[in-house]
């Protein structure tokens, strides 16, 4: 049965996607005040009080994990500057390998802040909007085509030597500084994307993760290797269609019998809102094991802690560089790549 009918309201998938959302937020942010006070100290050379670097700071520098994914396996070593960076990122491949693209809906801080968006509009409103097929397929091809752009920058052009002085460079060293200077003071240019993009977020339901985000799209490709799906056991379907109507993907779940698309983030909305008993579930590809949404709610949190662990055990998580090398760089990261 499907186990909101089964359990307290605690347990039902929707609840503990809310709660793994807004928790790993809080604790991004608890880790991006750390980093700014730890960059804080070098910038005013010694004259704040010092702070022990974070590392989990380096998920957000996707790109260059990108290239030390590359690094790795090519020339067989781990980037030692931000080797965070490479643990974070084959973690969440993992997570769309084996959970769908449960990082998107799950972990992500965008996505979470995204969701917050749109809902915050709904209870104002009554509604979000969507935009015309005719415009909304086409759309959704943009982050396709922008993950095509550094896959082939990346990975199809960028030869070995090149990656090896990218990740030397003084410019990747502070690529974690540069990024926390971005949120912190950003450009006229970025504040008005930002801007933007937060207004088209409050009026349609994650828009940027739905047009515009590569990591998703890159993230949303490999789901499709994942043994979960979402299946629709229609002898128990009612036919009401109210699964489709809360999928935030627009997915037309009552049509399907298994939910294969890209754009599913297994998310769970679906299942949490199915009135009929053991129509909607989610489960192994061609087979009847059932997986409830606490159990799929503990996979992936063991999953996403258990990339995490295996980088701090196998000694690829601290950076490499000194407080020498910080008292050289952090000063002057915003000459760096200029």
């Amino acid at each position: 049965m499907n186990d909101h009918h089964n359990h307290s309201g605690w347990l039902k998938p929707t609840r503990l996607r809310a709660l793994t959302q807004w928790g790993l937020l809080a604790i991004c942010l608890y880790l991006g005040i750390r980093f700014g006070l730890f960059v804080r100290h070098f910038e005013t050379f010694g004259q704040t009080p010092a702070y022990a670097r974070p590392p989990g700071v380096e998920g957000f520098l996707p790109i260059g994990a990108l290239v030390s994914l590359k690094h790795w396996l090519v020339n067989g070593t781990i980037d030692p500057v931000h080797p965070a960076a490479l643990v974070l990122f084959l973690t969440f491949l993992a997570l769309a390998v084996l959970t769908k693209n449960s990082f998107c809906s799950w972990f992500c801080p965008v996505g979470t802040l995204s969701d917050g968006a749109w809902k915050a509009t709904n209870k104002l409103l009554g509604r979000t909007f969507r935009l015309w097929k005719w415009l909304d397929l086409p759309l959704r091809g943009a982050k396709y085509l922008l993950l095509l752009f550094f896959v082939k920058l990346i990975l199809v052009d960028m030869p070995a030597f090149a990656l090896g002085e990218f990740l030397s460079s003084p410019y990747w060293a502070v690529a974690d500084v540069r990024m926390l200077h971005f949120f912190t003071a950003p450009s006229a240019l970025s504040l008005t994307i930002i801007t933007i993009l937060t207004l088209l977020s409050l009026i349609y339901r994650n828009f940027w993760c739905r047009y515009l985000c590569p990591y998703g799209a890159l993230l949303g490709l490999l789901s499709l290797l994942s043994p979960l799906k979402v299946q629709r056991q229609q002898q128990h379907c009612i036919d009401c269609g109210r699964c489709t109507a809360v999928c935030p993907a627009q997915i037309e779940v009552h049509r399907k019998q298994i939910v294969r698309s890209v754009e599913c983030t297994a998310c769970l909305t679906c299942v949490a809102n199915c009135p009929a008993p053991d129509a909607l579930d989610l489960r192994l590809s061609y087979g009847r094991q059932l997986l409830p949404g606490w159990g799929f709610a503990l996979l992936v949190v063991l999953i996403f802690t258990g990339g995490i662990g295996a980088g701090m055990l196998s000694g690829h998580w601290q950076s490499s560089l000194t407080t020498q090398d910080y008292q050289q760089l952090i000063p002057f990261a915003s000459r760096f790549g200029h």
